[in-house]
């Protein structure tokens, strides 16, 4: 594997320098961490999922004229996508009452809300990623009226598809996270999607039994992790052909 310069590691991807101005390679780690990393595990081939189940939801979200980051899959564990300026905001949408909205408001966790909820959360792990209003956002700037505007149109719609999408492999969207960031061509910018959409950061459930297939199985010791994310592929039809195994890493430049 060729030799590249790595620029960011987070707690489930680490960030490498792209073979074209304007591109990085985004490698996708085992590691899994909850409650802001104080609980560290490791997930054995989620990197492999989680890289081939947000390569797929990006590329059928591209379709529907959702723009965002990706660009293609290199290989099990690596995409090449386009360098963007991440917005500091973590974008939650809320579609049946679980995690920490059933615990704030005392509400039973499966209940279905009367509509989806988007809430906000500035990523800062210092402060563990405080809930904020559009009132802080706007004010501290980290994004102007017109990107919040952007995003929570962009928000809806991704929700809106992804639910549908989901329930057709009798899966319930429960809620998810989104990242966004700016991409600046020829002096334009407009806000994309970044990150990656994957059982790390959403909440799948089987529709009928309830079952729960995404990262509350590490969070909440119940086991059977693995194959959680591997049945959420599984009905997608996407489970890598060679199986979710370890592969080699990328070496780091220093």
């Amino acid at each position: 594997m060729a030799r590249r310069r790595q620029l960011y590691e987070g707690k489930a991807k680490i960030l490498f320098e792209g073979p074209e101005p304007g591109t990085l390679v985004q490698y996708f780690k085992d590691d899994a961490t909850a409650g802001n990393g104080a609980k560290k595990g490791t997930i054995t081939g989620k990197g492999v999922l989680n890289n081939r189940i947000s390569e797929y939801l990006m590329t059928r979200l591209s379709e529907i004229g959702i723009p965002n980051h990706f660009i293609r899959r290199l290989n099990m564990r690596e995409q090449l996508i386009r360098e963007v300026e991440i917005i500091p905001l973590e974008v939650v949408v809320r579609n049946v009452a679980a995690g920490s909205l059933a615990t704030r408001l005392g509400i039973t966790e499966g209940q279905r809300l009367p509509r989806s909820i988007i809430e906000y959360y500035y990523k800062n792990d210092q402060l563990n990623d405080p809930m904020v209003a559009e009132e802080h956002i706007t004010c501290f700037g980290w994004a102007a009226t017109q990107d919040l505007d952007d995003m929570v149109a962009l928000t809806l719609r991704v929700n809106d598809f992804l639910t549908g999408l989901f329930l057709g492999v009798g899966i319930t969207l429960v809620d998810f996270k989104l990242e966004f960031g700016r991409l600046w061509e020829n002096e334009e910018m407009r806000i994309v999607l970044a990150d990656e959409i994957s059982p790390d950061n959403c909440r799948l459930w089987d529709a009928k039994t309830g079952e729960k297939m995404d990262k509350d199985r590490f969070r909440r010791d119940l086991g059977k992790v693995e194959e959680g994310y591997q049945e959420v592929a599984r009905r997608l039809g996407i489970l890598p052909e060679a199986g979710p195994r370890d592969m080699t890493g990328p070496e780091v430049m220093q």
